[in-house]
């Protein structure tokens, strides 16, 4: 089988182009070349950038493939541009949408794919979700042969996942629990949530490389184990080695009080639980089992991070908003009980 995957050197994708290569794909890699350190062995790669159009073009003149992942589309305009570029030229497109674009909040608390998706709080997800909607539109319209997977929060080596957190320096997270530094839990911490760890996503993934039967459907990949946030920190501080410190706090006040668009991704997915219905995902992908444990993913996580020291780096902004919320949150509960 001949894939193509736009990316493939990303955190979830990285796995999965792993995973195929080790399988006998004969995966193509399209890229800028800028993360050569994560390319398989085994994976050629053809550089260039898919955002330029006729460059694109060119760099893949010649090439058919039974299989088109595009791991960097992230808006209508991002997957018109491969609809143009690869119709009659592969035998499944496959879109990586989001779990982020369910329902919020939800009205059954189980997801399947059947979950309407609408979400008014984030735009990333509604971009997603208008991605989809064009892709099936077309698919109706001409054949084109769209398949839909939806990710939701998957981790892997380069990540310490957590809610309130920073994604550019994720090692912040770690340090602030090993010097006794509070950390933000949104609510109570009693909302589930799941984690998937890369190398189990990447198992349900290749099992639908060219299976005739998601062509026209959309089909999520997560862990069945979900979670508290509460259990999350826990195993996030034992990794660690301390126990986190945590102050709790409503979503809105989390808001309301660090800079705009901090919150868009709490407030539009992780402050909803979200336990996902795998049943379709494993009617497609017989052995599709996830067998990384959270509590044993993030020990993995700060190990790899250990034996990395120059990607330990600190993000002292993300620190002094952090120490800015609680100390307001601390000052307002004050306030609240002297007049209650």
């Amino acid at each position: 089988m001949k894939v193509l995957f736009i990316g493939g050197t990303g955190l979830i994708s990285e796995a999965v182009s792993k995973l195929a290569v080790r399988r006998g794909i004969e995966l193509y890699l399209f890229n800028r070349g800028e993360r050569s350190e994560h390319v398989p062995h085994g994976a050629q790669v053809i550089q260039g950038d898919i955002r330029d159009s006729a460059g694109a073009a060119e760099a893949l003149k010649g090439h058919e493939f039974d299989v088109v992942v595009d791991w960097i589309a992230f808006t209508p305009q991002h997957v018109q541009l491969d609809i143009e570029l690869f119709a009659g030229k592969t035998k499944q497109y496959i879109f990586i949408s989001s779990a982020s674009a369910y329902q919020k909040p939800l009205k059954h608390y189980r997801i399947t794919e059947e979950t309407p998706l609408a979400n008014p709080y984030w735009q990333y997800s509604r971009d997603k979700i208008a991605c989809e909607q064009l892709l099936l539109e077309v698919h109706r319209n001409s054949g084109f042969p769209v398949t839909i997977v939806r990710p939701s929060h998957t981790y892997g080596n380069t990540a310490i996942p957590a809610a309130l957190t920073s994604w550019q320096h994720p090692w912040s997270l770690i340090e602030r629990i090993r010097k006794g530094q509070p950390l933000v839990i949104h609510g109570d911490g009693t909302s589930l949530w799941t984690l998937t760890h890369n190398t189990d996503f990447a198992k349900g993934f290749v099992g639908l490389l060219g299976h005739p039967d998601t062509i026209g459907e959309a089909v999520h990949i997560t862990s069945d184990e979900s979670l508290s946030w509460n259990q999350i920190y826990a195993a996030i501080g034992e990794a660690a080695g301390r126990e986190p410190k945590v102050v709790h706090m409503s979503t809105d006040f989390i808001a309301a009080h660090t800079p705009a668009g901090t919150a868009d991704g709490l407030i539009g997915d992780q402050a909803v639980s979200a336990v996902f219905d795998n049943s379709k995902l494993k009617r497609l992908v017989p052995d599709y089992e996830a067998v990384v444990p959270f509590a044993e993913g993030i020990k993995q996580s700060v190990l790899w991070f250990e034996n990395h020291p120059q990607l330990r780096t600190a993000d002292p902004a993300w620190s002094a908003m952090l120490d800015a919320l609680i100390s307001k949150h601390g000052v307002d509960a004050k306030l609240l009980s002297y007049y209650v």
